[in-house]
């Protein structure tokens, strides 16, 4: 109970540092070192948002997440494709609710074969440098972990530093192929403490959300009725002509 308290906590404080911000919520303050980050579950409801941090990527970025430079239809194919019902995916917040980082854990889940999964990530280049990746990875190998998945793949093109650095940090083997290069992790079994702590995680990243959801609709509020009121200002002075 007192780490629920703890992340709650942490929640409404990111909601009062919002608050206290610039009211065009323009600056992503990079998380310190040992904060918590809030990953969300995405659902379907979440695919317009979805679609647009990945047609923000430039072609360099999309041929990193994707493994080519995948034009606009390709990746509006790719959104369309996605199988919440079967796949996991996972998003970073920033404080206008765009999606700064967001990963796609595809389970295979056929009996007869070694239950496994493949990570994918993507950060947009203003967010990097903060450990999203890192953490990302970390969530999706603890959901995989507690789905029974055994091994979790990682393929990405070798000049993919930064990946193949996430997969080595957490202990991956990797074998390079030319320019492509495969990485896997064998996970442990879940137990109690993996299951509540992704049970908690969740409930901290929906809770923070939440208060970004309403302090997002309180300053379109504001900024409506700072707009009507000057509307009246500006009527006044003209009929004061």
């Amino acid at each position: 109970m007192t780490l629920i308290r703890t992340l709650l906590k942490t929640s409404l404080d990111t909601g009062r540092q919002i608050l206290a911000g610039p009211l065009s919520g323009a600056v992503d303050v990079a998380p310190a070192q040992g904060v918590m980050v809030p990953i969300c579950s995405l659902g379907p409801e979440q695919r317009p948002r979805i679609l647009q941090h990945l047609l923000a990527l430039d072609p360099q970025d999309r041929s990193l997440r994707f493994g080519y430079a995948a034009n606009d239809e390709q990746i509006q194919r790719y959104v369309d494709g996605l199988h919440f019902e079967r796949d996991e995916i996972f998003g970073i917040f920033n404080s206008r609710l765009d999606i700064v980082a967001m990963a796609h854990l595809a389970l295979n889940l056929e009996s007869g074969t070694e239950v496994c999964a493949e990570f994918g990530v993507s950060v947009q280049r203003r967010s990097r440098g903060r450990g999203y990746g890192a953490r990302l990875f970390e969530r999706a190998a603890m959901h995989a972990r507690n789905e029974g998945v055994l091994l979790l793949f990682i393929h990405a093109l070798s000049e993919n530093v930064p990946m193949i650095k996430i997969a080595r940090k957490f202990g991956a083997t990797v074998e390079r192929d030319g320019a492509d290069t495969e990485a896997y992790v064998r996970l442990p079994h879940a137990d109690f403490d993996s299951q509540l702590t992704e049970m908690v995680s969740e409930q901290f990243a929906q809770t923070n959300y939440a208060i970004k959801e309403q302090v997002r609709r309180f300053l379109d509020f504001l900024a409506h009725v700072q707009e009507v009121r000057k509307g009246v200002r500006e009527a006044r002075h003209q009929s004061a002509e």
